[in-house]
């Protein structure tokens, strides 16, 4: 699927439609995830129970946040970002949830949000009204936008506290740091396309300890990695067409990096989620991959993903309207 330009939705509702956001977390919360390149999945997960009668539609973007034990969801096609607090049923609309509009107590089709500790507030990638807004968590009437006029997608902060979006109007990275009128080009911007200056569609992004900016990199089925300053990208993971091998990737999306450079990738249209040691020609499958479907072993078109601090991965699968926890197996 190519990006038209001044179509609000023609490209996160190809994601919904056709097999269709951690999200990424910040790079601090790497330090205790601790993943190695020998960690196994159980292959069949738990459904996350979402309680106060509130139900998913088309979750993308997930954060977690391990010190409260709670995961907040961008529910794409409920306009709003949900928050569930883990062992309990306690789940509740912490923004938008006032029907799809542009007014500032309103969202449209959020596609991703991580939370910014300094602020105690959510920065969420309202895409569907081309901006990325900030909901302070301590005053629900206290909202803003930081960034407007962008084809927003993924987002996530450094351990400055700065802030790294994706354009998949523009296809590339920009990074804001605070009180920037304007932000600074960090991956692509050499327009659409598939040279290593190049991006095709990017959505989430990762960032991590050197300011070095992981993509997933959507219609050109690959990984990039861009070294800070740098003029181009390495592929990191597929980079050899749309397919389903081992080599292959289809529409990468949500992604996380450990401290060695190894990626963990939802590969959405292959209905799996992938590790890609660093410097590999090939992946290896973690999770799903058992064909599209509702089954707990399977996915249909994983977006979102993150680590909680033992290692558990939680999957947005999207189409299903659910999240899946995969625990880690020990034995």
């Amino acid at each position: 699927m190519l990006l038209e330009n001044h179509q609000v939705s023609s490209f996160s509702f190809h994601l919904f439609s056709f097999c269709t956001c951690f999200s990424i977390q910040e790079q601090e919360n790497i330090g205790h995830n601790q993943l190695s390149n020998n960690l196994k999945w159980k292959q069949f997960a738990i459904t996350i129970t979402i309680g106060d009668g509130i139900q998913l539609n088309g979750p993308q973007g997930i954060y977690f946040d391990d010190e409260q034990q709670t995961i907040y969801i961008a529910d794409y096609e409920n306009h709003r970002i949900v928050k569930s607090k883990f062992g309990t049923n306690n789940s509740q609309v912490v923004a938008g949830g006032n029907g799809e509009g542009d007014r500032i107590d309103q969202l449209s089709r959020p596609t991703d949000v991580i939370v910014d500790q300094k602020t105690k507030s959510l920065i969420i990638s309202d895409y569907g009204n081309r901006r990325v807004v900030r909901w302070s968590m301590k005053d629900q009437h206290d909202q803003q936008i930081i960034i407007s006029d962008i084809y927003c997608y993924g987002l996530t902060m450094n351990k400055n506290g700065d802030l790294f979006v994706s354009d998949c109007e523009k296809h590339e990275v920009k990074r804001w740091r605070e009180h920037e009128k304007e932000g600074i080009i960090v991956a692509g911007g050499n327009g659409k396309g598939n040279q290593l200056n190049q991006l095709n569609g990017p959505t989430f992004i990762f960032v991590d300890r050197n300011d070095t900016v992981y993509v997933s990199n959507y219609s050109n089925h690959r990984v990039m990695k861009w070294m800070k300053n740098a003029k181009e990208g390495v592929v990191v993971a597929g980079g050899q067409g749309q397919g389903y091998g081992l080599q292959l990737l289809s529409h990468p999306t949500g992604m996380t990096v450990n401290e060695m450079g190894d990626v963990y990738v939802a590969d959405s249209e292959n209905h799996r989620v992938m590790y890609w040691p660093s410097q590999s020609k090939e992946g290896r499958l973690i999770v799903g991959g058992n064909g599209q479907g509702q089954g707990s072993n399977q996915l249909n078109s994983p977006i979102g993903l993150a680590f909680d601090r033992e290692n558990n991965l939680y999957v947005a699968d999207c189409v299903n309207s659910r999240i899946q926890r995969f625990d880690i197996d020990r034995n």
